[in-house]
């Protein structure tokens, strides 16, 4: 079984609106339904786990119903005061009808142009491995500053990679891996694979997809905007 977590928690209104981001309407619908679309969409996505305040979630139920994609949702899981806190209870709770050896499919609800393309890759590469990572290439020289203020090195451009979302994992091993951190050292962590790879896990990496970018900015909003149309 594949579940999809959906991280869905934020309340933040950095672009404007009294409304967080990923509850805005772009075109039809709005931002978080997109991803869903797209896995609800996919034969190998088995259920759905969505990270979201209380406030939100008889909102979020109405528009799952108004959309056709209630059938696939397990459950709501509550906000961590991190990211990375989130995607725990997130784990915890889909724990209690997962087994050990399922997948965990993880996501930001801020990331619209989640591809059936890339969901299918990310199940296909976790037969194989312990995780799986898509990572895009760094286009520009990278440099090293060991103090921030002055260069300390150049290092090789070939051998650094951008990771994205989603990130997939084998669901006991990857909540093991985050519950070691607990309750201190989980604070710390900035991307969903670093207790993967602290845990020395075995992480696959796959191709990127520069269109699926974060809405992050104003900027991004716009370039979401016009790509999806009225």
């Amino acid at each position: 079984m594949n579940i999809a977590l959906i991280l869905s928690g934020g309340t933040g209104t950095r672009l404007g609106g009294e409304i967080p981001k990923q509850y805005l309407k772009v075109g039809k619908r709005e931002i978080l339904f997109y991803s869903l679309q797209t896995l609800a969409d996919c034969e190998q996505i088995d259920g759905i786990q969505i990270v979201a305040h209380s406030d939100w979630r008889t909102w979020i139920d109405e528009r799952l119903i108004e959309y056709g994609l209630k059938a696939k949702l397990k459950g709501y899981s509550n906000p961590g005061e991190t990211r990375q806190l989130s995607i725990f209870n997130g784990l915890c709770d889909i724990k209690q009808y997962a087994d050990q050896n399922d997948g965990v499919l993880i996501h930001d609800a801020a990331r619209p142009n989640l591809s059936l393309e890339m969901v299918n890759a990310c199940i296909d590469a976790l037969k194989e491995h312990d995780g799986v990572l898509p990572v895009l290439p760094m286009k520009d020289t990278v440099y090293l500053s060991s103090n921030g203020t002055t260069i300390s090195s150049l290092l090789d451009r070939k051998q650094v990679v951008a990771g994205q979302a989603p990130e997939m994992f084998v669901l006991g091993k990857y909540w093991q891996a985050n519950s070691v951190l607990l309750p201190d050292k989980i604070y710390a962590i900035n991307g969903s694979t670093e207790p993967a790879i602290m845990a020395g896990m075995d992480i696959a990496m796959i191709e990127g997809d520069e269109t699926n970018y974060k809405i992050t900015t104003k900027a991004d909003l716009e370039r979401f905007a016009d790509s999806v149309g009225d």
